[in-house]
């Protein structure tokens, strides 16, 4: 399929800078089977569940991944700004740098002096066809890990931080109220919408709450350069799935219940550890899991996700659960009643479509 067929326009007004407040007051767009939309908001998510149904998070914690360092090349200096994307080994990460121009392999990034820490550096070991750049601190004598939570900020979206500065509610709500394993190079955004509140009623009325984590990394935002979907190279990203939580999920498969993953992360996980019958095992390590078109879900039986940027791999797999002409119905429905678009905007519910 040709990326073209996953496009579609959206006035810059509708992409969300700032979340909503509270978090729950976020509208929510009911995609039902059958191509049926109801409009109502996330604090209305418990009534759309059942007693025994399982709703499946990610408790992974977004880190600081987002640093700004310095080039010189003799007298002249060079502003770097980058995102952290994948830790290769202790002292070498995988990069999303700006300008790229004005960086070259073996070529030394330099950081303002942090109290506490000793001068840290990073050189440019390599660029990669997808200009993803490999870069390696300095052996410093205390934690790179530690260093990396005081210089780095917020890993907003480039779609966010070009239309306003990080501020300090950010760390707060670019982070799931049940984030707990650190790892994310940013958020799992549909976890965004959830509150105590939320949590509590869902809880009360008898819904299981199944844990998980999956890092996010550049499987989940790598935009497709390709012009076939199916040619785009999906990175691996790190999960995990234990035991005591694949009984729940196998249980509410047995009771005939159903099974609302948060998020694509999320989704792409249980579809990694559940097999062509539907049964769960438990996992641990990378996946790289690609739905398009065709696939057949085995896992879940519904997916809250929010809505997506055109021609991404995110949008490719919302389409593959709820079929491309219903879901560019649902979007542009969306657009017309003024929702809210990607990591801060707001949500949908989407059913399988099939």
């Amino acid at each position: 399929m040709n990326i073209e067929d996953f496009n579609f326009l959206l006035d810059d007004n509708l992409i969300a800078l700032y979340p909503a407040e509270p978090r729950d007051n976020s509208k929510l767009l009911c995609l039902k089977s059958g191509g049926i939309l109801v409009d109502s908001y996330f604090y209305n998510l418990p009534n759309l569940l059942d007693e025994g149904d399982t709703l499946v998070i990610n408790e992974t914690k977004v880190i600081p991944t987002f640093l700004e360092g310095y080039r010189y090349r003799g007298e002249n200096k060079a502003n770097i700004s980058f995102n952290l994307i994948k830790k290769i080994d202790p002292y070498s990460w995988d990069v999303l740098l700006k300008p790229l121009r004005k960086i070259k392999v073996n070529e030394t990034i330099q950081f303002k002096k942090i109290t506490g820490f000793p001068e840290v550096y990073a050189k440019v070991i390599s660029v990669d066809s997808d200009s993803i750049v490999r870069i390696q601190f300095n052996n410093i004598s205390t934690s790179l890990d530690e260093w990396i939570q005081c210089i780095g900020n917020v890993p907003l979206p480039p779609y966010i931080k070009s239309k306003r500065p990080i501020g300090d509610n950010d760390v707060d709500s670019y982070q799931t109220i049940y984030a707990k394993n650190s790892g994310s190079v940013a958020a799992p955004t549909a976890g965004l919408h959830f509150t105590d509140n939320v949590m509590s009623k869902l809880i009360t009325k008898g819904v299981n709450i199944c844990k998980l984590t999956l890092h996010v990394g550049i499987g989940t935002f790598l935009p497709i350069k390709t012009d076939n979907i199916l040619s785009h190279k999906m990175h691996s990203e790190w999960g995990l799935l234990s035991s005591d939580n694949v009984d729940i999920l196998n249980n509410t498969k047995k009771n005939g219940k159903k099974i609302i993953a948060v998020g694509t992360t999320s989704l792409r996980l249980l579809e990694t550890a559940c097999d062509d019958s539907g049964f769960f095992s438990p996992y641990e390590g990378e996946t790289n899991i690609y739905i398009t078109p065709g696939y057949q879900f085995k896992a879940i039986d519904v997916l809250i996700t929010n809505f997506h940027l055109p021609k991404s791999s995110l949008f490719v797999l919302v389409a593959s659960l709820y079929g491309l002409k219903d879901i560019k119905h649902a979007y542009n429905h969306a657009i017309n009643n003024f929702y809210r678009f990607y990591s801060y905007g707001d949500v949908c519910f989407i059913e399988k479509n099939y």
